[in-house]
């Protein structure tokens, strides 16, 4: 078996458990570490039941935070964005004009509201089918965890 089933979850990857599950509350199904285009590579993002989809970058830390330089490049695929981060994070440090959610591996709750600014009809089209492949890709690769396998995840899913 690979050696990811058997590692521990990284710090960001527990608060993204947590929105997943709030978010879920909420009417809200998501995926993790989806890519929108090149180069970029979101936490999670989320696909309300009419359409809307939100973007949330995991924090664990100060340092994880001041090094993510790609953030703002998020802002064009989504409908609102948020921030995650545990009750122990500086949130002064997040940009006000973003969303915040305090998590934990469990559960989440969210703090501020990301403004909305709303897809593209095309944008839209694109993620949603993004979001599509992704998630069927990711289902598939747990029916048959194969390496080499015709449903193993690829960059593009």
């Amino acid at each position: 078996m690979p050696d990811d089933l058997h590692r521990e979850p990284r710090p960001g990857q527990l608060l993204a458990r947590g929105v997943c599950r709030h978010l879920a509350g909420h009417g809200f199904v998501s995926v993790e570490e989806l890519v929108p285009a090149p180069g970029l590579r979101v936490d999670v993002m989320a696909l309300g039941s009419k359409g809307e989809i939100w973007i949330v970058e995991c924090k664990s830390s100060r340092a994880d935070y001041q090094s993510d330089a790609k953030w703002q490049g998020y802002l064009e695929w989504c409908d609102r964005y948020f921030w995650a981060v545990d009750e122990a994070f500086p949130s002064e440090l997040l940009p006000q004009e973003t969303g915040l959610i305090i998590a934990d591996a469990y559960d989440a709750e969210i703090v501020r509201m990301g403004p909305e600014a709303r897809l593209a009809g095309a944008r839209r089209k694109v993620m949603l089918q993004k979001f599509a492949r992704h998630s069927a890709r990711r289902l598939q690769a747990l029916r048959d965890p194969r390496p080499g396998s015709l449903f193993t995840l690829t960059a593009e899913d």
